[in-house]
């Protein structure tokens, strides 16, 4: 028997304004969507055109909520980057890094609902 990893998913309040993110901050484009046919929710999975890895954004609806609890927010997702002062400095302008680690080499970013996103530089 075998697993192997297909997906992560992430509610979001403003699909758009993630989608947007999500391209502009790591490169992610649209790979699939799944409308409801009564329009309560969105699916939308997003890839970075290397990895079968996906990140799925789904909007509810009737979510009622302008946020979602994320708790401690103890969990993320890690991206490699091959330019790690170039990604930085785009980050840096865009103003979602939100935490960083300059001894371990990395830090993080946050998207539009303030799920973490942690940055790791390609090692050799």
């Amino acid at each position: 028997m075998e697993f192997r990893f297909a997906h992560n998913n992430f509610n979001v309040i403003d699909l758009d304004t993630s989608l947007k993110f999500y391209e502009k901050a790591l490169g992610l484009k649209e790979v699939r969507r799944k409308t409801a046919d009564d329009g309560s929710y969105i699916i939308v999975f997003l890839g970075d055109g290397t990895s079968v890895h996906q990140l799925e954004l789904t909007w509810l609806r009737d979510w009622k909520k302008d946020h979602y609890d994320l708790g401690d927010n103890e969990f993320h997702l890690a991206f490699i980057v091959d330019d790690m002062e170039a990604a930085h400095r785009k980050h840096e302008a865009m103003g979602c890094i939100c935490y960083e680690n300059p001894k371990m080499g990395i830090y993080f970013i946050n998207d539009p609902d303030n799920y973490w996103l942690e940055i790791i530089p390609q090692r050799k």
